[in-house]
């Protein structure tokens, strides 16, 4: 069995997958490719991928994109250590949770990185970046409403791999400029379930690589 897994580092998608990968306990290697450098726009990439998105899975020749295909694909080859609930209410639940993430916190921490790590210092807009932060805030109120136990839904599911990396990612304003960042408004069960998530065997593996710097 031959198993390819292509990211780039700090991609929610690609990080998802990446825990997936690594919660089956599945033999792998690991190609990352630098958004700096371009390299997901290469003819070598791009003979993959032709929409140069990350991340890909190639299996025993089989080319796999797209973050939900990946997982989906993942779940009925190598049934193992399940990625979705046995309840077939939770898995539902669970399934719609993945999608929200990258529906609804997927935008707003866009919308954030665009007014804070993407714009030059002298550029910032103070009015901008409140708001982006306001309707970060709502949206993690959501979250914490249903975080009633230790994991989204009951046992620990896709939906935590996939809320998390973009949850991850707001955070990453506070480490790089705590003054945009939220602070001391991160929700308190939240930031407990985050610090569940990272207490995992392999989350240290999962890591951006450019964050460790």
């Amino acid at each position: 069995m031959s198993l390819t897994f292509y990211y780039g580092s700090g991609s929610p998608y690609a990080w998802k997958v990446w825990l997936a990968l690594e919660h089956k306990k599945l033999d792998y290697d690991w190609k990352l490719l630098s958004f700096d450098r371009d390299e997901t726009s290469t003819p070598e990439y791009l003979a993959i991928n032709p929409r140069g998105k990350v991340p890909v899975l190639v299996h025993d020749g089989l080319v796999i994109a797209e973050s939900n295909a990946i997982v989906e694909y993942l779940e009925e080859r190598f049934p193992d250590a399940p990625l979705w609930p046995r309840d077939v209410a939770a898995r539902a639940q669970a399934r719609q949770f993945a999608a929200e993430a990258d529906g609804y916190i997927a935008p707003v921490q866009r919308r954030l990185f665009q007014e804070t790590l993407y714009t030059k210092e002298e550029a910032r807009d103070a009015t901008k970046i409140g708001e982006a932060q306001a309707a970060i805030l709502a949206e993690l109120a959501r979250w914490e409403a249903r975080l009633t136990g230790d994991w989204l839904v009951g046992e620990l599911s896709l939906a935590d791999f996939a809320v998390y990396p973009h949850i991850r990612a707001i955070r990453r304003v506070d480490d790089r400029l705590p003054a945009h960042g939220l602070g001391e408004r991160w929700p308190a069960r939240i930031a407990a379930w985050m610090k569940r998530i990272e207490a995992l065997p392999y989350y240290a593996k999962t890591i951006p690589p450019h964050w460790k710097g």
